[in-house]
């Protein structure tokens, strides 16, 4: 890290917000990077309401510490540490990550023949994964998630930063304003690239049935970043108007559900129903004959209910992705 006598090589900025649970974990992660460099860690506290801003100046790692108003968004939280940043490199990662000791040293190197580069995000490797629990996996670069992403700051300047999205169909919470920053770096000819060794470990939530299907609503919000962000249609979304090949199964079940009940042929039901059922039997079967039956039941109901809000935020965005 930096001792204060030289100008950091790369300025780490970590937003966080009701953190006390994960983000010493984050900066203790960051305080043994195996990097050649100097770095420095910016801790955005995003208006807590616990004793994240204390817990991020009381951290070996020492980070620089900023407070903000709740009210404002996660783009607001970045740019504000991007504001104190000294390094002409710009590393995010998140309050709930842990990257792994090579992390900053893959990201610069991938850095070397690119302007952006996206970072691989898995959950924690000792955590025992639950059929319902939230976590976050990033394979690949599309969205471009800050839970590992490396950006050149000229390029930050020049697309001007990140800017909040609120892709509004029941839920105003900001939503894709990453996504939006990177493909606006690629838009204005910013070479991107992915690098699975930027690796961080995001921490797992526990969580039951009911969190598990709530929590599709958010499929609302996709609508409206594919109207921004048409480049997704190709690169992230199934065959160009389905959320996934999940989404597209599903739609294909319930097409064939009411065409059987218009033509009165229940075999075209059990047809069209066939790739749907396989993908739960495979999904649940995971968790073995006591678990998986429930499971099944749960996977459904959270389908059911993305498809629902897929097809609300798609009228609200005048915009298809079912």
């Amino acid at each position: 890290m930096s001792d204060g006598n030289r100008a950091p090589d790369v300025s780490v900025i970590v937003p966080a917000r009701d953190a006390v649970a994960t983000l010493g974990g984050t900066l203790e992660a960051l305080r043994h990077q195996r990097f050649d460099g100097e770095f420095e860690v910016i801790v955005v506290d995003n208006g807590s309401l616990d004793a994240t801003a204390s817990l991020a100046r009381a951290a070996l790692a020492r980070p620089r510490v900023v407070e903000r108003p709740r009210g404002e968004g996660p783009a607001a939280a970045r740019n504000a540490g991007v504001a104190l940043a000294q390094a002409p490199v710009l590393a995010f990662t998140d309050a709930d990550c842990e990257p792994v000791p090579g992390w900053l040293a893959a990201g610069m190197q991938a850095l070397g023949g690119a302007d952006i580069v996206q970072g691989a995000v898995a959950p924690q490797p000792d955590a025992a994964l639950g059929p319902f629990d939230r976590t976050v996996w990033v394979a690949g670069a599309s969205l471009y998630e800050t839970a590992s992403l490396f950006v050149r700051r000229d390029w930050w300047e020049r697309v001007g930063g990140f800017q909040e999205l609120t892709p509004d169909a029941g839920n105003g919470a900001p939503f894709g304003e990453d996504a939006w920053f990177g493909w606006r770096v690629r838009r204005a000819g910013g070479r991107a690239a992915f690098s699975p060794e930027a690796r961080v470990h995001h921490a797992v939530f526990q969580r039951d049935a009911r969190g598990f299907i709530a929590e599709r609503r958010r499929f609302a919000r996709f609508p409206a970043l594919a109207a921004r962000i048409p480049e997704l249609r190709r690169e992230r979304f199934y065959a160009g108007s389905f959320l996934s090949r999940r989404t597209a199964a599903l739609d294909g079940a319930l097409l064939g559900c009411a065409l059987a009940v218009a033509r009165k042929r229940p075999a075209l039901a059990i047809g069209a129903a066939i790739p749907y059922a396989v993908l739960v039997a495979s999904s649940a079967g995971r968790w073995g004959p006591r678990l998986g039956p429930r499971v099944a039941v749960a996977e459904i109901a959270a389908d059911l209910v993305g498809a629902v809000a897929l097809v609300r935020g798609s009228i609200a965005a005048r915009s298809l992705l079912i």
